[in-house]
């Protein structure tokens, strides 16, 4: 049997909080906590969270609506007799009944569904365990268990104390998962040797003298994996080792590679025909074998829709979106919500201020949060790039930093031409913060990378490609790392640019990474493309818009094929996420042409349209997932800037293409996308301080209304450097946001929360942040004592979620 000819399997209760939550709901009303009066934990006290009065939230809103319909009087102690009322009871048990002229309606809502769901499945963006990083030691064991396979054995440590990381989840001798290795191994947890209990300042002995338990693992089987691996490491977390890197070979089937080739601006991976027998379907539809497309003796093992299909899918999101009936709906719709919204916290407030009282230990500041949005070249404020810059003109005056006409100079001899020394500069001297000048002025707001308004500086101090190998930027880079390790519950996803001038981009990059050991537990990073063909177009590193495709993805399927082509490239890939696209949006797009080209006829000097651009990169990114998914390396997501300007048409494309968004402003400008990106839950990293200095004012942002509603949001910076002044930038994010759209100590929590779900880190690590079955929607999946949120908040989006959604699939 081949190794590929059982795809792994999740045990039962792994679905993805998308898929359990779009289950056949028999009971729309019934809660997912426990009805049962009275429930305990372990210890024998009852829950903080837990109502008293046996109602759920949404009973609770529903029956105060039932009391003003039949003009009751209700207060808080009549809960349960009014519960018990006949005629309230058939009102809340009423179903929502769908008007006969809104069935078309409600099928192209349920279409618009069906479209992300395709476009998600094919990409292995939709399900949370399609990516092979996601599976740690509790999902492998659970898996073996499952199958009635060997459990993964932990105790095994190499002779020479090498950790052996291949950058694979899959076991190609046993045919089945192993636990991926993050690497660099991350420090433990001191709690996690809990025999004997650990030496702290808050765990004191009781009366008896006997020492409480300290808190237990989210993990038995991931503790035991962990320290596994920093054993083989030699016991140091952090620390990064060539030695300890096992490159894989070249993908071979018996005697045959896989082989790949461009075909209409999207790479396809394929099998001689001889050999494709034995290849099964590695997409998210598990097709039969003989549904793979055959041409001549090549099987090919990829699939992705069509540009012509995806076009087609866009045109009815963008007309389904401007139908007036469809906006009038979903308006309502909306506005029910934030009125349910605002009902709940008039009726639960106390309790959740209640029971985060009582959860030991954890708070605002010790909840994981991470900075799902900021750029690397702009992460630091500027008080730290100016110390920085400060220091190395006093200490390495002549640092060879920079050739200008043939001429090399030294880092004084940069200022000296300048007119400056270090005494002169000062935070206005550097000039990069975006005040009111650059409000609807993107041109100058990109004129704020430039230290001084001098572009050497910036080559010199901020880019990865220079003279000095990038030497610069990453010590800067390991000071924002320390700083975010000592904050402990601070993380940041840093975007950092491929642009697709040339296929050594790659390379460059990923030696830049590893050969500074910029590894960190605190960071990870994403691959964000400018949309600059029109420039590369002008200079002449490209010749059409298949060139610059090429250039970002060529590199990516040779790693695939054999990592030992790229070897620091597939190390580095492991802390890679995904991709951004980034640009300035409000530049208007003008349709010249009545039909769009391939990618290999695209040699205009205009650049593509936002829409073209994304579904070339999404479906690249789709065949590369489906054949790194095949040999159990990480994949990677789609995560553009979307909706911070122009056209609002932009986040049609993302709903169908993107895992989650940056930025989503103007989806305030469309309801019927907005109800959309409720239903599906769709993560957007909003960044209110950079909106109010480039295209919105703070206290227009539709951020605190998407909360209220119920969207996803999470709060980022986007770039520190620009618009904050403190020296940790996201708390600063959030202590603004708290004061003016006053957020609760909960609605921070959630916040925090939400942006850990929608984060790239690895299984592992989030089972640890926010609890072991964490994914799982509502309360289930709930930890209070890692998340400070009270169960009775993600009770209320649950079931309010699993109501819309019944109400939009009835009769499916």
């Amino acid at each position: 049997m081949s190794v590929y000819s059982q795809r792994p399997r999740r045990p039962t209760g792994y679905e993805s909080r998308e898929t359990s939550l779009e289950r056949t709901i028999d009971d729309p009303w019934r809660s997912t906590v426990s009805d049962e009066a009275g429930d305990e934990d372990e210890n024998g006290m009852q829950g903080p969270d837990e109502i008293d009065e046996r109602l759920s939230a949404i009973n609770l809103a529903s029956a105060t609506e039932a009391a003003a319909t039949l003009g009751s009087t209700f207060t808080m102690g009549d809960e349960m007799q009014l519960g018990d009322d006949h005629v309230v009871s058939q009102i809340l048990k009423m179903p929502h009944e769908m008007p006969t002229e809104c069935k078309d309606l409600f099928k192209n809502l349920q279409k618009c569904l069906e479209l992300r769901d395709k476009y998600m499945d094919v990409s292995q963006q939709g399900n949370l365990f399609d990516n092979p990083k996601n599976w740690d030691a509790q999902f492998c064991e659970e898996w073996a268990l499952a199958a009635e396979r060997d459990l993964p054995d932990f105790s095994e440590i190499t002779s020479d104390h090498s950790a052996k990381v291949d950058g694979s989840a899959w076991d190609e001798k046993k045919e089945q998962p192993k636990p991926w290795k993050v690497y660099p191994p991350p420090p433990r947890p001191h709690w996690e040797h809990f025999s004997p209990a650990p030496s702290s300042s808050f765990i004191r002995p009781d009366a008896g003298g006997s020492v409480p338990e300290p808190m237990p693992p989210a993990s038995h089987a991931n503790v035991l994996a962990a320290q596994q691996l920093l054993e083989s490491c030699g016991g140091k977390p952090g620390l990064f080792r060539m030695s300890d890197m096992e490159i894989p070979g070249p993908h071979m089937l018996g005697q045959r590679e896989f082989g790949y080739e461009l075909v209409n601006g999207v790479y396809q991976v394929w099998l001689n025909r001889d050999n494709a027998r034995m290849i099964p379907s590695q997409t998210a539809h598990d097709r039969p074998e003989d549904e793979l497309p055959e041409v001549g003796r090549r099987r090919y093992v990829t699939k992705v829709p069509s540009s012509g299909e995806y076009f087609n899918d866009l045109d009815f999101m963008h007309n389904f979106t401007v139908d007036g009936p469809a906006k009038t709906f979903a308006w309502r719709r909306l506005k029910f919500l934030e009125g349910k919204w605002n009902l709940y916290k008039l009726l639960n407030e106390h309790r959740e201020l209640e029971a985060i009282k009582k959860v030991p230990h954890r708070d605002f500041y010790n909840v994981r949060k991470v900075d799902t949005h900021v750029h690397h070249s702009a992460s630091m404020n500027q008080k730290h790039l100016l110390r920085f810059i400060k220091s190395k003109i006093k200490r390495f005056p002549e640092d060879l930093v920079i050739e200008r006409d043939g001429k090399i100079l030294t880092l004084d001899e940069v200022f000296q031409s300048l007119g400056l020394t270090a005494y002169d500069l000062s935070i206005d001297t550097l000039d990069m913060h975006a005040h009111q000048d650059a409000f609807h002025r993107f041109d100058r707001f990109n004129l704020k990378y430039n230290p001084i308004g001098k572009s050497q500086l910036r080559d010199i101090f901020l880019k990865t490609n220079n003279y000095i190998q990038g030497r610069y930027l990453a010590e800067i880079t390991k000071e924002i790392a320390h700083d975010l390790e000592q904050s402990k519950y601070q993380m940041s996803e840093y975007r950092i640019s491929i642009y697709g001038r040339s296929r050594d981009e790659w390379d460059r990059l990923a030696s830049w990474v590893v050969d500074h050991h910029l590894f960190s537990p605190n960071i990870r990073w994403l691959i964000q493309v400018p949309r600059l063909y029109e420039v590369y177009k002008a200079s002449k590193n490209i010749n059409n818009f298949q060139d610059l495709l090429r250039n970002i993805f060529q590199p990516l399927f040779e790693v695939t094929q054999n990592p030992q082509t790229h070897p620091k490239l597939h190390i580095f890939l492991q802390r890679v996420i995904g991709f951004d696209m980034v640009d300035d949006e409000s530049k208007p797009e003008r349709r010249f042409l009545r039909q769009f080209p391939p990618p290999s006829q695209w040699n205009y000097s205009q650049s593509p349209p936002y829409s073209y651009w994304l579904y070339y990169m999404f479906a690249n990114m789709a065949t590369l997932n489906q054949w790194r998914r095949l040999r159990g390396f990480s994949t990677l997501v789609m995560r553009p800037h979307a909706g911070e300007a122009g056209d609002p048409d932009h986040m049609a494309a993302a709903f169908l293409t993107s895992q989650s968004v940056s930025h989503g402003i103007t989806l305030r400008k469309v309801p019927v996308l907005q109800y959309l990106y409720y239903l599906k839950q769709i993560p957007l990293a909003m960044s209110p301080l950079s909106n109010n200095a480039l295209f919105l004012a703070y206290e227009r942002n539709p951020f605190p209304e998407y909360f209220r509603k119920g969207l996803i949001v999470t709060l980022s910076t986007d770039d520190p450097l620009q618009f904050h002044l403190s020296k940790e930038p996201l708390l600063e994010e959030y202590s603004i946001a708290t004061q003016i759209y006053k957020l609760t100590s909960t609605d921070m929590c959630e916040l925090a929360r939400n942006s850990v779900l929608q984060s790239g880190w690895e299984m592992e690590i989030k089972r640890h942040w926010l609890g072991t079955y964490f994914f799982r929607p509502g309360p289930e999946g709930n930890d209070v004592s890692k998340t400070n949120v009270p169960n009775i908040r993600l009770q209320y989006r649950n079931e309010t979620l699993k109501q819309e959604l019944a109400f939009i699939w009835q009769g499916k």
